[in-house]
């Protein structure tokens, strides 16, 4: 039962019945989006184990920090900082100054009647107590027996050896190896033996440690080495194995740490994915939507080439997506801007720019190189250059001069956007792949053009779309119908263009398809060829023929025009919706000259019977074509129109149009009403303005 509901429900020619194929439709190309690019957000799993060969090259999916080699880097970096030590720099004065001390004092007992334990004696009593303690009379005595010519040499090269030391600060567990390096740069000094003996003798009182561990500092340093240490990252894109190599335990932390050894990852991207395609998808409904609201006559197989057309575009573009990579630039070669073309033909230049830029933003995705996280925005913003370029471009595929035209601003656009993207890049580009590149481009542009030339007649014949070329087609003067109309009924033929001027300037005015409503004006009258000279404007002067038929058969004539142009329409294949505008543009309204004519002398006439059958204007063109058909007509007969008798005029139509229901079926609005008023009238008095009376020739020659 459903089934048979969801039937009738596609084949009913309503606005719920579109929208729910719409719908339908839409859904079904969110989830194809979502499974094209799916593998473009989530991460490859890869059974392997320690010490396996990598059947592959495996790139990271996303950029992460490997905590654990960081953590690594940074204990080594603290291992390589050596302890800290505090110098006492008392200690150091302390010892200088108890050599300057001993020997200062042995030179205040330096006196030759003195014997050796006399001057000791002397010695001892002249140095502080704690010098005494630490000194041996052995060292005393080594250091009396330094001959005075070498006493002043040995304190300075004592003194300045013990200084140097100490500062640097010695260690507890180098005190030993100190005092030994002390005793060799004593051996260089220029004294004799037995000094160098003596001074040997006092290294030992000289250097003690000075030196002590400082736990702070060191900690301190060690912390400073470590947050110096850059954190080690592992980039998207960047190679974690190649194809081959060994895997070590160092490469499968890695390949579990971006999450290519499990499916944790992949359930948020995939959430946010869904959400991604479905504002898409809504895009592209909600444009279709607005187009069918602007375009009644849309049929669904239209609508079902939309959905088939961009899903055999994304496919074609997960297909160079697969075969090649973002570094191979192959995607330059995709003629990318087909497709929105054809939609700009078919549909409208607004649906077609809302499918480039959704379309784009697909390709970002799908060419990212299977890289979670990452977009390819040169491949995005090229093709959203390349498809609003054709979209602008690419209008009448008939013109040769126009699709020449059309080729140069194509190409120089993609020209361009593949330079720019060269130009900011960073990396060094030979100028064979420059181009290489350039050649993608310009080929991608010559292969749109063969593509749209060859296959838009076909969409468009196919489907019956009325399309701006085609119209363009229609318009052209040398058309059979319109010389058709020009040879038998000339005055029919200025009636049509004067009301295709009024249409074209009101259909914009309320942003209605003014060509759609100037050729749908050129073609409205057709059916008054079967009879031309029975319609007044042809008459030319003549007697009319009306003068010698009944009302009832001059309205039956009359009646027929639309009709019978409706259908010479149709014998000649037109498109339904110029069809329309002929067969609708009198509606359901009323001939009042012969109702009331007969009326005169039959009081029982009936109206009906003097009323066009209809259908009424079921369009905004049309309603519009239905008021300026009976504005021109209208001001034609005016003897003397002025621009207050034009408002006039144009206001009564309009209100007797909508008081006889002739507007109900049209989507036109009271304030769209008001527009298309002002509009008309605008147009009305640039055509009757006020001219310049010239005199007659026999003025002229008086004068």
């Amino acid at each position: 039962m459903a089934r048979i509901r969801l039937k009738e429900l596609f084949k009913k020619k309503s606005k719920a019945g579109e929208q729910a194929f719409i719908l339908i439709g839409a859904l079904l190309l969110g989830c194809f989006f979502f499974v094209m690019t799916a593998s473009n957000v989530t991460t490859k799993d890869y059974d392997v184990q320690v010490y396996d060969t990598a059947s592959e090259t495996i790139r990271s999916p996303i950029t992460i920090e490997n905590e654990a080699q960081t953590e690594r880097h940074r204990q080594e970096a603290s291992q390589q900082i050596d302890d800290r030590y505090t110098v006492s720099s008392e200690i150091t004065e302390a010892k200088t100054d108890a050599v300057k001390e001993i020997f200062s004092a042995i030179g205040q007992a330096d006196e030759e009647d003195r014997s050796i334990d006399q001057r000791m004696d002397i010695v001892k009593n002249l140095l502080s107590e704690s010098v005494k303690e630490d000194l041996t009379d052995r060292q005393l005595e080594q250091l009396l027996a330094i001959p005075i010519d070498e006493r002043e040499v040995s304190e300075k090269v004592f003194i300045d050896a013990i200084t140097g030391f100490l500062e640097d600060g010695v260690k507890r567990d180098e005190v030993q190896k100190t005092r030994e390096e002390m005793g060799e740069r004593i051996d260089y000094a220029d004294v004799s033996s037995e000094t160098k003996q003596a001074l040997r003798s006092l290294i030992s009182f000289a250097i003690v440690q000075n030196a002590s561990f400082d736990a702070q500092e060191t900690a301190s340093a060690r912390a400073e080495a470590q947050q110096n240490v850059a954190p080690v990252m592992i980039r998207a894109g960047e190679i974690i194995v190649q194809e081959g190599q060994t895997i070590t335990n160092d490469i499968y932390e890695e390949l579990q740490l971006v999450g290519l050894l499990n499916n944790t990852r992949n359930v948020l991207p995939l959430v946010g994915l869904a959400l991604f395609m479905a504002l898409l998808t809504g895009i592209l409904t909600y444009e279709t939507i607005h187009t069918l609201t602007r375009q009644t006559g849309t049929s669904k197989s239209v609508l079902l080439f939309m959905f088939l057309l961009t899903g055999v575009s994304v496919l074609f573009l997960k297909l160079f997506g697969v075969l090649g990579t973002a570094d191979q630039h192959y995607y330059l070669l995709l003629p990318a801007a087909f497709a929105a073309v054809l939609f700009r033909h078919l549909l409208s230049e607004r649906f077609a720019i809302g499918y480039a830029i959704v379309y784009s933003i697909l390709a970002g995705i799908i060419l990212n190189d299977e890289i979670p996280g990452s977009l390819n925005m040169e491949a995005a913003l090229y093709y959203l250059f390349a498809q609003l370029a054709a979209v602008y471009a690419i209008r009448n595929v008939k013109d040769r001069a126009a699709m020449t035209k059309a080729f140069l601003i194509l190409v120089s656009v993609q020209v361009i956007s593949v330079l720019l993207f060269l130009f900011f890049a960073f990396e060094k580009y030979v100028l064979e792949s420059v181009l290489l590149y350039i050649g993608f481009a310009v080929l991608s542009a010559i292969l749109t053009l063969i593509l749209v030339a060859g296959v838009l007649p076909f969409v468009e014949a196919g489907f019956g779309v009325l399309s701006e070329t085609k119209l363009l087609a229609l318009s052209k003067p040398n058309h059979p119908l319109l010389k058709k109309i020009l040879t038998d009924a000339p005055g029919t033929y200025h009636h049509s263009i004067m009301v295709a001027n009024l249409c074209e300037a009101a259909c914009e005015a309320i942003g209605a398809d003014g060509l759609l409503a100037r050729v749908g004006a050129y073609y409205h009258d057709l059916g008054k060829t079967r009879q031309p000279q029975l319609f007044i404007e042809n008459q030319m002067g003549r007697k009319n023929p009306h003068d010698s038929l009944s009302p009832r058969q001059s309205a039956e004539i009359i009646i027929r025009h639309p009709y019978d142009g409706a259908q010479m329409l149709k014998d000649n294949r037109f498109p339904k919706e110029i069809v329309d505008m002929a067969k609708q543009h009198h509606g359901t309204s009323l001939l009042k000259f012969f109702y009331y004519k007969e009326k005169e002398y039959n009081k029982d006439v009936k109206e009906e019977a003097y009323r066009y059958p209809g259908p009424r204007p079921s369009t905004k063109e049309t309603a519009v074509l239905s008021i300026c058909d009976s504005v021109e007509a209208a001001v034609r007969s005016m003897k003397e129109p002025t621009q207050e008798k034009i408002h006039s005029l144009v206001d009564s139509i309009i209100k007797d149009k909508l008081m006889d229901g002739q507007l109900d079926c049209a989507p036109l609005t009271l304030q769209e009403l008001q527009v298309i008023k002002d509009a008309i009238c605008q147009a009305l008095t640039g055509i009757f303005h006020s001219r310049i009376e010239y005199p007659a020739d026999e003025k002229v020659k008086e004068a």
